[in-house]
């Protein structure tokens, strides 16, 4: 299942954000870097309708103010930088049991479904929090940090993974991130949070 959408933000305010117009075009990964306590994190929650916010925001043709928000935010996936877990087995939080392809792309087995989520690591949770968002098919994907707790190997076996399946089926990606060389590595377009503005600035941090 692929996309053709585009993710428009249409200004947007949220905290000391103001005025965000931004466009992510389907298979598109945009980075959002900035300082902490920027906003980043905030705009991600208001484009997947978790708080409240100025402006409109569209997926196509979709407004998000003319959808429930938990249809917009099965077609808006969020994954944020802390994973959130509710039931006792890794596999009693997917909706259909993963191919084993995938398990194995980011280091696990069939046998990871059958775990306790008391004996996961914060770098497992975040694997397998990702893996469980895309499982989902979702129209669009907002990444929080999505490597944030993972040694460098690990990162970048993750970033090919993202990278094959938001190309392949066409995903606007908004990816928060704020290593220079994974927003080199992954990034079609780069913005930073300046004084509650965005300014695009090129990939590799020119």
């Amino acid at each position: 299942m692929g996309s053709t959408e585009t993710l428009r933000l249409a200004d947007v305010g949220i905290g000391a954000l103001n005025g965000i117009e931004l466009e992510v075009s389907p298979g598109e990964i945009v980075c959002l870097s900035g300082a902490s306590g920027s906003g980043k994190s905030r705009l991600l929650r208001a484009v997947a309708d978790l708080d409240p916010h100025e402006g409109e925001i569209w997926l196509g043709d979709q407004a998000q103010a003319h959808m429930p928000g938990h249809a917009w935010r099965r077609r808006v996936m969020l994954v944020p930088a802390e994973s959130h877990w509710w039931a006792e087995t890794v596999g009693e939080h997917f909706t259909g049991e993963p191919e084993a392809a995938e398990l194995e792309a980011l280091g696990f087995t069939r046998d990871t479904l059958a775990w306790q989520v008391g004996r996961l690591s914060t770098g497992e949770k975040q694997r397998l929090g990702l893996l469980r968002a895309v499982s989902r098919e979702p129209g669009a994907l907002l990444l929080d940090e999505p490597t944030a707790n993972l040694d460098d190997v690990a990162s970048q076996r993750v970033e090919a993974w993202l990278l094959e399946r938001v190309r392949e089926r066409g995903w606007p990606t908004l990816w928060v991130a704020h290593d220079r060389e994974q927003i080199a590595r992954v990034a079609n377009r780069h913005w930073r949070i300046v004084q509650g503005r965005l300014e695009e600035v090129g990939v590799a941090w020119a």
